[in-house]
């Protein structure tokens, strides 16, 4: 969830809020407009696809330690720079790319994550000469389930109903970050890839209250994830 901080002792538990135009949404999702747009056309709505989920494991890991304010005002600079997030170009970027890039003030000029960006792209690649794909293996560890390899959808009768609630982590987050280490994946802490996992729709965080958590949820009864044969 972007900007997610721990509450304050004896803070006042935030729930889903009405805006200003009448609609109930998660707290974080009610302004700016950029936040709100990502809210409500964006997050948690499920995707299979690769590229997408390939970039937001990358602007994810580029958020950390930043505002995902700041990661989603670059967005469109950050989609030219690395080649609308299509591995198959990414991961041919050489030494001359890294410090192309960190020298494009229009996006986070990090060389860690630029690295690991790069790193990614080769790592999906690799993935794809198994004969699986990143998407695959990110809703493998769909949230919810005891034994993340069997996923079992959390229902809205365990869905969160306040901004406290949600967890930096997960379970699954832990063993997808592992796994995706063991296979040359970087900047894929716990944390960051319970955030990739939110985006992408692999758990449904919109709070209870939220319109946009009966619109998740009902997008995700529909949505056949991939699965690795």
């Amino acid at each position: 969830m972007p900007d997610h901080q721990p509450p304050r002792q004896g803070a006042a538990r935030r729930g889903a809020t009405i805006a200003d135009d009448g609609i109930a949404r998660c707290p974080w999702g009610t302004q700016p407009r950029e936040y709100r747009e990502y809210h409500d056309q964006e997050w948690g709505r499920p995707t299979a696809d690769e590229n997408k989920t390939y970039e937001k494991l990358c602007l994810e890991g580029f958020q950390s330690g930043l505002s995902w304010l700041t990661i989603l005002r670059k967005r469109a600079a950050f989609r030219t720079a690395f080649s609308d997030f299509d591995p198959a170009i990414v991961a041919g970027f050489d030494e001359g790319d890294v410090e192309r890039l960190l020298t494009n003030s229009a996006i986070v000029r990090h060389r860690g994550k630029i690295e690991a960006a790069i790193a990614n792209a080769r790592a999906v690649l690799a993935l794809w000469a198994e004969g699986t794909t990143l998407a695959e293996l990110v809703w493998s560890y769909e949230a919810g389930s005891a034994e993340p390899q069997v996923p079992k959808r959390r229902s809205s009768v365990d869905a969160p109903a306040y901004l406290e609630d949600l967890p930096a982590a997960t379970a699954q987050s832990l063993a997808l970050g592992a796994d995706l280490r063991r296979k040359g994946f970087r900047f894929v802490g716990p944390t960051t890839v319970y955030s990739t996992m939110q985006a992408l729709g692999v758990v449904n965080d919109h709070l209870v209250g939220c319109h946009f958590h009966e619109v998740v949820a009902q997008e995700r009864a529909r949505f056949v994830p991939p699965r690795r044969s």
